[in-house]
């Protein structure tokens, strides 16, 4: 059996993989053995639906030494106004490039796609041969993203049920009846993709069994031109938080002050996953009227729908479009640096990019295990809406680390992913101190405020 060498082996060379390497290679001389069982670097990309786009503006995706799109404000679309969202063959593309022209040209990476990782450092290549790597350190994402293309429907459908998944859509012939399955992102996807292609909202039937609050994307932009509107929103949430009288009064004020957003006013949200829309695609999803909310679907038959709730009769002509897989799974965090074993997880709320890139500055950057985890302790992917605030409390822990170290705060400012590092590029020396201090002051205080709340969960 050949045995590799490396001081890393890396497994998975998807979005937080890539992050980690990149920022590991320049920032050291480490050599990394990344493996992957797919056939090009970027997870769940390779996979995705060919609509799918970032939910966040591309400049905070990708990895830290190379921007991702050209820096455009879309001009249609109900991203108009907004920085661009790169799609998934740009993200393949991008990763394809990253990998190309900047990983393997270093010389100290190795990379075995179409490889599995059987553990132990024992990987079996698609032809067969095993391999043995040797390495200081494994690496591993905690995220296990699972999209609808990767498994069958959750639920029993019968043989002369057209159901798909989203990434369907395209190919399909027009049908008079769609029925949307699921209640995420992938299912706002979806029926946003249809309405943009002139299907009339009356064809559209949208199971959506939990509503979700969502993240309004304006809130979220790069560049000098929506500074004071992402700093308005950080603020807000802020005062959201010092001001609220009880968990159900915090998502009151949220909502009001314009920091989370939900599709239908009437029905109070169970679902929290950081997805992030446009006013533009609220406006198309509120124009679905028939959404139907009898629970999650068992069974799905010609001209009938079981579900938890009831049942529901259909047109047994409609096309069933699967959106409902989980995405992002439900580990419970575990700690980043372990002896041999580094587990990729958030450490900045809904930034995968950015967290990796964060924890391979510290890897490289700082020399001992306690060091590296208090700069990084693991932020919880959300699922429901107390995680809202579990996930605030825990990046303001590390932001309050952060502070304290100026070589940290110097890597964060210069850092590409860093959402921060845009909104404070164009201000000066002494406006940036003033708005780390103004954290630093509150975010105790925030804190004890936070875990209050969540006693009430």
């Amino acid at each position: 059996m050949q045995t590799l060498e490396a001081d890393y082996l890396v497994v998975g060379a998807g979005a937080m993989g890539m992050a980690f390497v990149d920022t590991l290679i320049a920032e050291s001389d480490a050599t990394v053995v990344i493996v992957d069982r797919n056939h090009a670097p970027g997870g769940h990309w390779t996979t995705a639906y060919p609509y799918v786009r970032l939910h966040q503006p591309s400049a905070y995706y990708g990895v830290n030494s190379r921007d991702l799109g050209s820096g455009a404000i879309d001009q249609s679309g109900p991203n108009a106004g907004f920085y661009e969202l790169a799609g998934g063959a740009e993200v393949c593309a991008y990763y394809e490039t990253v990998m190309r022209q900047q990983l393997l040209p270093s010389g100290r990476v190795t990379y075995l796609p179409m490889s599995e990782h059987l553990g132990g450092g024992r990987i079996r290549t698609l032809g067969g041969e095993d391999l043995e790597v040797a390495a200081r350190r494994t690496v591993v994402s905690h995220l296990d993203v699972v999209v609808p293309s990767m498994r069958p429907p959750a639920y029993a459908v019968a043989d002369k049920v057209e159901c798909v998944p989203p990434n369907a859509l395209p190919r399909s012939a027009p049908h008079d009846r769609y029925v949307i399955v699921g209640a995420g992102k992938t299912a706002m996807d979806a029926c946003v993709f249809l309405l943009r292609h002139g299907v009339a909202p009356q064809r559209l039937t949208w199971i959506k069994p939990r509503e979700a609050w969502l993240m309004d994307r304006a809130t979220v932009q790069p560049g000098a031109k929506f500074a004071k509107r992402v700093l308005t929103d950080f603020t807000a949430q802020l005062t959201a938080v010092r001001d609220a009288s009880s968990f159900h009064d915090l998502f009151g004020r949220l909502e009001a002050k314009g920091c989370l957003l939900r599709v239908d006013e009437s029905v109070e949200p169970t679902m929290y996953r950081c997805a992030i829309v446009s006013q533009g695609e609220l406006e198309l999803l509120r124009s679905i009227d028939d959404v139907v909310r009898l629970g999650q679907v068992t069974a799905i038959e010609p001209g009938r729908v079981t579900l938890t709730g009831g049942s529901l009769d259909v047109d047994a002509s409609a096309l069933f479009v699967d959106c409902t897989a989980d995405g992002l799974g439900d580990k419970a965090p575990a700690p980043v640096f372990d002896g041999d074993r580094i587990t990729l997880q958030t450490v900045r709320t809904c930034q995968p990019a950015f967290s990796a890139s964060v924890i391979g500055h510290v890897e490289a950057a700082y020399g001992d295990d306690d060091t590296r985890n208090a700069f990084c302790g693991p932020v919880p992917y959300p699922h429901v809406p107390a995680d809202w605030l579990r996930m605030m409390l825990a990046f303001n822990r590390n932001q309050l680390q952060w502070f304290t170290d100026p070589e940290m705060m110097a890597w964060l400012d210069g850092a590409r992913l860093n959402i921060l590092h845009h909104v404070t590029a164009g201000v000066s020396e002494r406006a940036r101190e003033k708005i780390v201090s103004m954290l630093g002051s509150q975010l105790h205080d925030i804190n004890d405020k936070l875990e209050a709340l969540l006693a009430e969960v």
